[in-house]
């Protein structure tokens, strides 16, 4: 299927690594310049480099989003080559806390990180957009916005504001050409939760292969009706779906892609 992503210009916030980079490698891949974002200079490069040898374009912006000056930095290097028309807000960060540990200032510092940082992104992207009569806005939320665990309170407040700001900004986007949607991932196979789970499984009993450790974790951490872990790829696909105008009738929605975590009928 022809998504009609071709020449395209996206900025996917936090894609030198993890989800950020699937996404980014698949919309190159249907003919979108990426310009990958990430504070490390070196995992960024070797991002786009990668992009660029698979036959995609890629351009890189280094910067902190979690303040007002690296916004403004990754702004401008992403408009350098020419308009943004897809703004994916992937960039985020959490520690494994629970309500004894995170402390007041991790909340602000995480809401800072998770939520405002995606805020300054699209007070500087979204006008533009606006002005050009059509654009896509991409939060990655997640099913604890909805079901939050005891574990990770301010992770999980988080994800929920990215949900509500979303639909909050599609309304405010009315008969623009612009929509706002989230791709709520469930527990995806990313190298970090490779790491933890590996290191958790002497303790649970899950085995010695990653194949009984993924089952493993599935059974007790987070079932679900497909019975393993999501895969990158399959956040990107979902995303890319949403980037491109077979999207046009889709905004203020959330695609949850988590194999049936979260037990909703909505």
């Amino acid at each position: 299927m022809d998504l009609r992503l071709a020449g395209r210009r996206a900025l996917v916030t936090g894609s030198s690594s993890g989800l950020g980079e699937a996404i980014a490698r698949l919309l190159a891949a249907e003919g979108v310049t990426v310009v990958v974002h990430g504070r490390d200079e070196g995992r960024a490069n070797g991002v786009a480099e990668a992009i660029r040898a698979a036959g995609g374009e890629a351009v890189v912006a280094v910067g902190d989003l979690a303040t007002d000056a690296g916004a403004d930095a990754v702004t401008a290097a992403a408009l350098a080559g020419g308009p943004i028309d897809i703004l994916v807000n992937n960039a985020g960060a959490y520690e494994h806390l629970s309500w004894a540990d995170a402390t007041s200032a991790i909340w602000a510092e995480t809401y800072n990180v998770n939520v405002i940082s995606g805020v300054r992104m699209i007070q500087r992207l979204v006008p533009a957009m606006r002005e050009r009569g059509w654009g896509r806005v991409i939060q990655i939320g997640g099913g604890l916005s909805q079901q939050p665990s005891a574990a990770l309170p301010h992770y999980n407040a988080s994800l929920a504001a990215r949900h509500n700001l979303a639909v909050s900004l599609a309304r405010e986007l009315k008969d623009t050409g612009v929509t706002s949607n989230v791709v709520a991932p469930g527990a995806i196979l990313v190298p970090e939760v490779r790491k933890l789970l590996t290191k958790l499984a002497p303790a649970n009993g899950w085995g010695e292969t990653w194949e009984e450790i993924e089952r493993g974790a599935i059974t007790d951490i987070v079932p679900n009706d497909v019975g393993r872990l999501g895969r990158p790829e399959e956040i990107a696909a979902a995303v890319a779906y949403l980037a491109g105008p077979v999207a046009d009738y889709v905004s203020g929605a959330t695609i949850r892609v988590d194999g049936g975590t979260i037990r909703s009928v909505i």
